[in-house]
């Protein structure tokens, strides 16, 4: 625990001007960031008498070791730039919205020549229409259905959509006229874009005007006894407004509005958020967190307006925004959220009338989405406190081990020897901090050998980020250009080291920390069989019962390092196995190979090709051609397949592409 007097910048140091502000913990780790429309009064506050600052606030700058901050111009730069730095450095102490389940959204994938409408989830991508997110996915899929009558627009997979144009017949889609057919031909390029971007439109809530065409279309084809064709435009008509009827009308006139509601106790808040678009609810979703700074209701919406627009741009950042509270640089906000969308939007709280009548609905789904997390996690958060508390009495640790690194070895008969190492922090898995090693220094089946490499690689790596940031000396203080503050792949050291195995692992794995003269770093091993947990010192492994939370913890932990060992291992192997001779290419990447595959057709026709014809592929030089070359005259004929039903040999063409 540090002091703060030890850090704090002297009198006059600190500028009184707009700017973004890190504070570090002794490993250089950046673990909290925040803005100040003034840096000196703001830092100011920071170093206080401890007792005058709220809990959270004393814990993080006790847990700092250094603090410093960057002038900016304005306050919506400020904005910008703690956004980028909390989404870089991922600091600990500030407050992360993390999703309480991961929304889908409909997704129409204008990127491509032919436009398809589909469910997706996750990081969205560039060129892609999104609508939503939705409560479900299968709420997209029944509002999708009815539509298609409509807008047949294509909804098949890539290999869907290839297999259809090779053999020239459409899927059922095709056949029941929910789908244009663009794979066969039944409508051009041009026309399938223009069908995507009508559905984009009525998605978008430009309904009236499509369901008015229709209707009209469907007198007309009355008046002209065209009876069956009114008929289907009057399903088409039924089937739309079937759709609009799934989304619930909130605004009588075409609102374009996000609505922001939080629930809050003294530790975690909850955080709702109804997307209004053309004056319907299209989309609903909620995060939660912990407050793990000292923060109120204004600090988090502006949070939660950062997390939610942060990566948005264009119509995605509505004209207006409703929230609870207005934050602390209203303007600021405004202007940035302004800079996103491209025109003004509206950051206010609502008042009356309709708008504040939902804005009290929002804010009931967030309350319920408190109580429910809390009821979810009051019992996981006892449960994670109590096993790691048995671990520690369990293996005489000063300490709980809030942060648990586990190893493990796969590798199949001594071939594709690789190992895992998997973290654990506060009892829950930390997949960002997940690494893989192979094996380097030598070859075949030791698993003691290769856990003592593992480790020694490992804290070696952390030995050297520790020398980089000056800690081997008190008064070495100055940054390295490497050391910026970013999650580094083994800068943090954990309190315990599991490793799968048993006494002789352990053994290795003690040894290789005593070697690197590291006798801070716990170490334990848990066999598979019994479930015996290892001391690297001890004659006797140490049993816990079989109902303690510290032994399912511990075997939690072992069990997805053994699950990331051989996923990886698996996957080397598989690319083993398809490697053809162009992988040993040196310097020829994936592109350049597609392009030589292509325009020869296939393997067997690059090997018959002179060094001038491999020359005439755009991007390989005389120098890459001859290398290509020579590598494809030294590979190993490919044994030749052979038809199990006739026993006949099949001459192997390399994947060939021709007809």
């Amino acid at each position: 625990m540090a002091d703060p007097s030890s850090y704090r910048p002297k009198p006059g140091q600190i500028p009184d001007s707009p700017g973004v502000y890190k504070f570090r913990d002794e490993h250089r780790r950046v673990i909290y960031v925040g803005k100040a429309k003034s840096l000196r009064p703001r830092l100011s506050s920071y170093f206080q008498d401890l007792a005058n600052l709220h809990p959270r606030t004393r814990t993080m700058v006790t847990t700092a070791a250094s603090v410093e901050w960057t002038v900016v111009a304005t306050e919506v730069e400020a904005l910008q730039l703690e956004y980028s730095w909390i989404k870089e450095f991922d600091p600990r102490f500030n407050v992360k919205y993390r999703d309480d389940k991961s929304y889908p959204s409909l997704a129409v994938t204008l990127n491509e020549e032919y436009p398809r409408v589909q469910v997706m989830r996750g990081p969205k991508k560039k060129g892609v229409r999104y609508f939503g997110p939705y409560g479900h996915a299968w709420a997209i899929r029944e509002t999708v259905d009815l539509m298609l009558r409509v807008f047949p627009v294509r909804t098949c997979s890539a290999g869907v959509f290839k297999r259809s144009a090779q053999i020239g017949r459409p899927c059922l889609l095709g056949y029941i006229g929910k789908c244009s057919a663009p794979c066969v031909g039944r409508v051009t390029p041009e026309e399938h874009r223009e069908l995507a971007e009508e559905f984009c439109d009525f998605m978008a809530g430009r309904t009236g005007a499509y369901i008015r065409r229709i209707e009209r279309d469907m007198h007309e084809a009355a008046e002209e006894m065209e009876y069956e064709r009114a008929a289907r435009l009057r399903d088409d008509i039924e089937a739309l407004k079937r759709a609009l009827e799934k989304n619930a009308i909130v605004f009588t006139d075409a609102t374009d509005a996000d609505l922001i509601a939080v629930a809050e106790d003294e530790l975690e808040a909850a955080v709702q958020i109804f997307h209004v678009r053309g004056g319907r609810v299209r989309g609903q979703r909620g995060w939660v967190t912990d407050k793990v700074e000292a923060v109120d209701t204004a600090g988090l919406v502006e949070h939660a307006l950062q997390q939610l627009y942060g990566e948005e741009k264009g119509d995605a950042v509505p004209k207006e925004v409703l929230v609870p509270a207005l934050p602390d640089e209203a303007e600021a906000v405004g202007q940035w959220l302004a800079g996103r969308r491209g025109s003004q939007v509206s950051l206010r709280i609502p008042q009356r009338g309709d708008k504040k009548d939902l804005m009290t609905t929002v804010q009931r789904n967030a309350q319920q989405a408190l109580v429910l997390h809390k009821t979810k996690r009051a019992s996981d958060l006892t449960t994670r406190s109590r096993a790691l508390e048995e671990i520690a009495e369990a293996l005489g640790l000063d300490s709980a081990p809030l942060r648990i690194e586990c190893y493990d070895i796969s590798h199949l008969q001594g071939d594709d020897v690789v190992a895992s190492m998997v973290v654990f922090e506060d009892g829950l898995a930390r997949k960002s901090e997940y690494r893989r090693f192979q094996i380097k220094t030598f070859e075949g089946q030791d698993d003691v050998r290769s856990m003592h490499e593992v480790i020694t690689r490992r804290f070696r790596r952390y030995l050297q980020d520790k020398e980089k940031t000056g800690e081997w000396t008190e008064e070495s203080t100055a940054e390295s250009p490497e050391d910026d503050g970013r999650p580094k792949r083994f800068a943090y050291p954990p309190q315990l080291v599991v490793v799968d195995g048993g006494r002789p692992q352990v053994a290795a794995a003690g040894r290789a920390l005593a070697e690197l003269g590291i006798d801070d770093v716990a170490v334990c091993g848990l066999a598979k069989r019994l479930e015996e947990v290892w001391l690297p010192d001890d004659e006797d492994p140490v049993v816990l019962p079989r109902s303690s939370e510290g032994l399912y913890l511990l075997q939690r932990v072992r069990d997805e390092a053994h699950r990331f060992a051989i996923t990886y291992q698996r996957a080397k192997r598989a690319k083993r196995f398809k490697a053809g001779p162009l992988d040993s290419v040196a310097g020829l990447g994936e592109t350049r190979k597609q392009a030589l595959i292509k325009h020869f057709g296939s393997v067997k026709k690059l090997k018959q090709a002179t060094i001038e014809q491999i020359c005439e592929v755009p991007g390989i030089g005389r120098k890459t051609a001859e290398t290509v070359a020579a590598a494809l005259a030294q590979a190993a004929p490919a044994v030749p397949a052979v038809n199990t039903a006739t026993g006949e040999i099949m001459e192997d063409d390399g994947g060939s592409t021709d007809e």
